[in-house]
């Protein structure tokens, strides 16, 4: 099963997840958050990462949730990846999280496509999208 890492800014992961587990009746397994604030230090939170890769990584590898590209948590990300073994997205989402944590053992590359279009089919204009018969 394929590991999920969310990397963000405060308790947006944490609560993402807590969120999830509400939807999906438990709490999900080889998951885990890590809240980047304002004082940490960008190495020390890439050693913090990793280690975290190692809990969650049961050989499948792991897929790395974050929620700005090019912010901290993204850029802890970016030093993370390695390809086929740690993939990184950007813009989580709680539609990306629960696409990502209801199909997770596949590839690795089957769960950033699922990512990528949870992520994607989450945004939605309701006053033009929405469904004529509700």
């Amino acid at each position: 099963m394929i590991g999920v890492l969310l990397v963000t800014h405060g308790e947006i992961g944490t609560a993402l997840l807590a969120s999830a587990s509400q939807i999906l009746g438990g709490a999900p397994q080889q998951v885990t958050t890590l809240s980047v604030w304002r004082h940490d230090d960008p190495d020390d939170l890439v050693l913090r990462a990793r280690e975290l890769l190692e809990q969650i990584d049961a050989g499948d590898g792991v897929l790395a949730l974050t929620d700005i590209f090019g912010a901290t948590p993204g850029n802890v990300v970016s030093r993370l990846l390695a390809d086929g073994q740690v993939e990184g997205v950007s813009g989580v989402s709680l539609p990306m999280l629960l696409r990502v944590l209801t199909s997770r053992d596949g590839s690795l590359g089957a769960a950033v496509k699922r990512a990528l279009s949870g992520g994607a089919e989450g945004v939605v204009h309701m006053n033009s999208d929405r469904c004529l018969d509700a």
